[in-house]
């Protein structure tokens, strides 16, 4: 089995800024691609930012120039630091992973991001 474990998350105002951490543990032996959702209130879930297996990254609009994904793979974990936050960016936002060549698929249980005006 495997688990994600997801922090960071909180209230800070505009302008401030939070990194979220999600750290994969269990039966994980290589990962294929890992990546931040985000779902607002009324709203579908969506991509933030993923990061492959050799670094590629790639971002939303709404967030390019802002947030930056990275990951750490003798930790098995990925982070989104994200700056300059807005109100628009308050969501629940889900770490997903894509490991062992492509047959595991799962999701963090979601951490509360806050932007206040």
């Amino acid at each position: 089995q495997v688990q994600l474990v997801e922090s960071g998350g909180g209230l800070v105002q505009a302008g401030g800024s939070l990194r979220l951490s999600c750290a994969a543990s269990g039966s994980i032996f290589s990962i294929n691609v890992m990546a931040w959702y985000r779902q607002a209130p009324g709203k579908q879930r969506e991509l933030v930012a993923h990061i492959t297996r050799d670094g590629t990254t790639n971002y939303a609009d709404s967030v390019k120039g802002r947030f930056s994904i990275s990951r750490d793979d003798a930790k098995n974990t990925v982070l989104l630091q994200m700056n300059s936050l807005k109100p628009e960016d308050t969501a629940v936002y889900y770490c997903n992973v894509i490991a062992n060549n492509w047959s595991y698929d799962g999701w963090g249980q979601g951490t509360q991001v806050t932007v206040s005006s």
